[in-house]
């Protein structure tokens, strides 16, 4: 299939002005105006205000099954660094993860397929707030997007650095992992750094703490559980001359399995109980369960694939790769509604930079690859 020069050439700039105007989480104001205007302009149905700035464009082409085709919008909390044309006018907020991209192809699709119609069904496409960090999937669908707008199945593209332009990767399984997270205040006794011995030192204890909770995933689990715990916040002390009275630590878990994520919580606060008592300082634990895994299912992710080598050739589709420890919120969907989420290679002649560097920006060469495969899997699934 070939996409007029035209159309991708008004896809790459929708793209550069989502870049330059990036909205962060709840507040894609701008964007899903500019989103739902230009689907009414292609002569969908459009639905806003689904999950706060949620946008729900709807093309029914007879009668056929009905599937759901996802973007995210919301852009990074962070100052873009690069030197582009179109670089962030925003402050302290940048499109490094390829959002902008992941929206203006699929608003490309929808103006493709209306024009097209090759196909016997309805498609949903759904233009999600608040990726990052925020659950704007959960936002969604709480607020009633499968009520809604049923679905036999619903899709999600992200692009992927460390892959090559013109290729696609999906797994019959997890894709990405859970994101949950963890704060543990240690409370000892201050006394004078010159004699300890009259104190309880939450310092060293919360020290002891941190090596301990690496030893989950180097003793606790097995080599074949994939499991990741990182401390990345520490915060104690006000003063050289005195040992403080509390230390609190903050940090993240990422896990593949559901039974494995259970078990890596339950090893935290075991070792925040038992670590500190041995030093006389007491520990109190908190955690804040996210994003679940990213698992695809097994007929949908087949389907992704089979759509995948028909557009792209078989070469060009990497089955059942390994997954990615960093999270998605699109978990949340796959949790409500069967469906699958897959990668575009995002590394042209030059790699491009990781996502959530300021340097980073999506590669428009991958716009033509995204519209072909979203197409193919339209037309595929709704003949």
């Amino acid at each position: 299939m070939t996409i007029a020069q035209s159309l991708l050439t008004e896809v790459k700039a929708w793209r550069r002005d989502l870049h330059r105007y990036p909205e962060l989480g709840f507040a894609e104001h701008r964007t899903s105006a500019q989103v739902a205007a230009l689907l009414e302009e292609f002569g969908l149905d459009v639905h806003t205000g689904l999950g706060g700035t949620g946008v729900v464009g709807t093309l029914k082409n007879g009668d056929g099954p009905t599937i759901g085709l996802r973007a995210d919008m919301d852009a990074l909390p962070f100052t873009e660094l690069g030197d582009i044309e179109h670089k962030s006018c925003h402050h302290g907020a940048m499109h490094a993860c390829g959002h902008d991209g992941h929206t203006a192809i699929l608003l490309g699709t929808a103006k493709l397929l209306a024009q097209t119609r090759r196909f016997s069904g309805t498609v949903h496409f759904v233009f999600q707030p608040a990726e990052e960090n925020l659950g704007g999937a959960l936002k969604m669908v709480d607020d009633g997007l499968f009520t809604l707008f049923p679905m036999d199945a619903i899709y999600g593209l992200h692009n992927w650095p460390g892959l090559p332009v013109g290729t696609l990767a999906v797994n019959e399984g997890a894709m990405m992992a859970s994101l949950d997270t963890f704060k543990i205040t240690l409370t000892g006794k201050s006394c004078h750094a010159a004699m300890p011995e009259n104190g309880h030192d939450p310092i060293v204890a919360s020290a002891e703490l941190v090596t301990a909770l690496q030893t989950i995933t180097a003793r606790r689990l097995s080599p074949l559980q994939a499991a990741v715990v990182s401390v990345t916040k520490i915060q104690g002390g006000e003063a050289i001359n005195i040992i403080p009275e509390k230390v609190e630590l903050e940090g993240t878990y990422r896990c593949l399995d559901k039974g494995v994520r259970a078990k890596v919580k339950s090893l935290i606060g075991e070792l925040a109980s038992s670590v500190p008592a041995a030093h006389h300082v007491q520990a109190q634990v908190e955690f804040c369960d996210g994003y679940s895994v990213t698992t695809n299912h097994a007929a949908q992710a087949q389907q992704v694939r089979d759509a995948g080598i028909a557009a792209l050739g078989e070469s060009k589709v990497h089955w059942n790769i390994l997954p990615c420890m960093a999270s998605e919120d699109f978990s949340y969907m796959l949790e409500h509604c069967p469906g699958a989420y897959f990668w575009l290679g995002a590394d042209g002649a030059t790699p491009s930079k990781p996502l959530h560097n300021a340097y980073y920006d999506f590669n428009d060469d991958i716009i033509e690859t995204g519209m072909t495969v979203w197409q193919e899997l339209v037309e595929r699934l709704l003949k």
